[in-house]
């Protein structure tokens, strides 16, 4: 079952990455939430990382953990 986060007005995302080519062709790993579940769906929060939801759209995004 992938990770999944309701904010505060009630709307659950659920986290997804997946790997992009950097302009100098280095590859990097993305984190992002989606309201529905797609290709490349997490089961849970990587390593060093929180999930933090923003003040205005309540949108979650993921933090590294302090």
């Amino acid at each position: 079952m992938p990770y999944q986060f309701t904010n505060k007005k009630g709307i659950t995302y659920y986290l997804h990455s997946r790997e992009v080519k950097l302009r100098g062709g280095k590859l990097q790993r993305i984190y992002y939430f989606a309201k529905d579940i797609r290709d490349g769906a997490l089961d849970e929060v990587p390593g060093g990382y929180q999930v933090v939801e923003t003040a205005k759209t309540g949108m979650p995004i993921l933090k590294k953990a302090a």
